[in-house]
């Protein structure tokens, strides 16, 4: 009773800041996180900003470098609503520059880093872009793409000759003034219009371009500032890409919604992190699952556990190895979240329950109406009862997480630039006619108590012997066996078997043991659920974010003579994982081995 009462009061207490921070996230309101910025900078202009290696910004130095993007833009022509690309690994000045465009009014097209050729002109291209700023460090990449007239392109730190057709804008902004261009320069903005195209992933086809509002962006820096509580003595370790929300907008908003330091790592580092977190005196830190599970997998390093870091938030923290990582590196609170860049779905665990993603009672659905709905795995859509309505699910039971539509900041759904993306992630006649709801795409359960707990992506959810498999409930067990330092679970098509049979991709090391692995799998997974097929590779490819690739995997199956890597497949004689020869996949194909 006593725990149910304190869960409750810290709920209250967390929700209640934040809601009472959130009134000042209007529509139609000019302010913006300018403004904000500029609060700090009139008030604490001393105070660092931005920490990057051995570059400290204070406030009135980051400012002063926003200013001078701002006049470059307007002498380059830019103004309110025009679009302008970034393309820059992580440094000071990627948030110096979209700072920057915002005093002016621009849209800034946040452009993932590690894309060349055809996706990184088709992103460049959906936003519409006029201008390019364009780190020196990726001019190449840039000019290969193949834009024949496209943006005009800006190169930002270069040392040497610049790409053809490339401007110095190192040059420009050296000439530009330092003071405010005034709130003149964007006069008629309001917070509902865009700030961002951030994109998706592009783990399938080509990235889309989600819009992000000013007013989105406040909402969702608010929401972490709600929960964390950060002051402008905090620290805020961020070693994400800052063309990403997570990295770009919560780890950000900690920091500049608070008069706090943000410190930057230019790439993400194992072997680095925790000497980082030393040396700059980090308070706090932005993770993803998968940074979470480098760590805990690297060697016991000396400063893992000699730090002053007092919470850490981010998304993606799997249940298995949550206490954990938590007691191995002292880590006194973890705020896991759950969220995605283009919805209207968003919900944080602001008292650290094991495993849980968020929590949203029914006291607070009102203002973030989200629910659970039955969700048919094999045809990929919702169940819908004879009245034609969705079903919603009894506490504990798998479905599809929805987000109502309308109303308050908290509830808009911007979508995609192409409006057909938008559509079809929009569900109608929900639970009542004419009503219409945001589809996360993901399979998630909630409790009696109003937590949700993440299952799987709906795509990555795939049905064996008439049962539902989910990849990441598989890859936690798998993840879990000595010897195993990742897993990348997915199905594969056998001709004449209905449905798709498990696989995954380990990497292994010297402590993996092969002959005890089908007894292991046994006692923790049902039947359905066990990998027919393993694949043992070096390494498994991840996108920028550190999402894991399955396309190409299932494309590739399990074919001997098609891939390099070393292959098994659990033979039901012998109940263990056997090397599979072309021959036995000639059998398994033909239908001589039932799987």
């Amino acid at each position: 009773m006593l725990a149910a009462i304190h869960r409750e009061l810290t709920y209250i207490k967390h929700v209640g800041r934040t809601l009472w921070m959130l009134r000042l996230v209007k529509p139609d309101s000019p302010r913006t996180i300018v403004d904000i910025v500029e609060q700090h900078v009139a008030k604490s202009p001393d105070n660092p900003a931005l920490i990057c290696q051995d570059q400290v910004l204070s406030y009135a130095q980051m400012d002063a470098r926003a200013n001078r993007y701002a006049h470059w833009a307007i002498r380059a022509g830019i103004k309110r609503g025009d679009r302008v690309a970034l393309l820059m690994e992580n440094r000071p000045d990627y948030i110096c520059a979209w700072l920057g465009m915002f005093k002016v009014g621009a849209q800034v097209a946040l452009i993932n880093t590690n894309l060349s050729g055809q996706a990184l002109f088709h992103s460049v291209a959906i936003a519409g872009a006029g201008h390019a700023i364009v780190g020196a460090e990726l001019a190449s990449v840039f000019a290969a793409a193949g834009f024949d007239n496209g943006p005009q392109f800006w190169v930002e730190g270069a040392s040497g000759a610049l790409p053809p057709g490339a401007l110095d804008l190192s040059e420009a902004l050296a000439e530009a003034s330092p003071l405010s261009p005034g709130k003149q320069a964007r006069e008629g903005l309001t917070a509902k219009d865009r700030a961002f195209f951030i994109y998706t992933s592009g783990t399938t086809g080509l990235p889309k371009a989600a819009n992000f509002s000013h007013m989105r962006m406040l909402f969702m820096m608010y929401g972490f500032v709600g929960a964390l509580g950060p002051t402008e003595r905090d620290r805020i370790y961020d070693p994400l890409p800052l063309y990403h929300s997570t990295g770009g907008v919560c780890a950000v908003g900690l920091a500049l919604l608070s008069g706090g330091a943000l410190i930057i790592r230019r790439k993400f580092s194992v072997h680095e992190f925790w000497n980082d977190v030393h040396k700059y005196r980090a308070t706090m830190f932005q993770y993803i699952g998968e940074l979470c599970r480098y760590l805990l997998n690297a060697p016991p390093h000396p400063l893992e556990r000699d730090h002053a870091i007092r919470a850490i938030t981010g998304n993606g923290l799997r249940p298995e190895i949550w206490q954990q990582f938590q007691q191995r590196f002292a880590i006194p609170r973890i705020v896991e979240f759950y969220g995605a860049t283009e919805g209207n779905v968003s919900m944080l665990n602001y008292d650290g329950t094991v495993g849980a993603v968020g929590r949203v009672p029914e006291y607070i659905q009102f203002r973030l109406p989200t629910r659970v709905v039955r969700f048919d795995v094999e045809k990929e859509a919702v169940v819908r009862g004879p009245d034609g309505l969705c079903i919603e699910c009894a506490p504990d039971e798998v479905g599809q997480v929805i987000g109502g539509i309308g109303g308050s900041a908290g509830r808009s759904f911007e979508g995609y630039t192409d409006k057909r993306d938008s559509e079809k992630k929009i569900l109608r006649d929900v639970f009542a006619r004419g009503d219409a709801w945001f589809a996360t795409g993901d399979l998630m359960r909630r409790d009696a108590h109003s937590y949700f707990y993440f299952v799987d992506r709906i795509g990555d959810t795939f049905r064996f012997k008439g049962e539902n498999v989910a990849t990441s409930e598989v890859g936690e067990v798998l993840a879990a066996v000595p010897g195993v330092s990742e897993a990348n679970v997915y199905g594969v098509k056998v001709p004449g078997v209905d449905g798709r049979a498990g696989m995954a991709v380990l990497v292994v090391n010297g402590d993996f043991d092969m002959d005890g692995l089908a007894g292991y799998l046994k006692s923790r997974l049902a039947s359905y659920a066990r990998p027919v097929f393993l694949r043992l590779s070096s390494r498994i490819d991840v996108t920028g974010t550190f999402k894991q690739r399955k396309v190409d995997l299932v494309r590739e199956g399990f074919d001997p003579e098609a891939i390099a890597d070393p292959l098994y497949f659990l033979d039901p004689v012998t109940g263990r994982y056997e090397r599979l020869t072309a021959a036995r996949h000639a059998d398994i194909v033909s239908g001589k081995v039932k799987l």
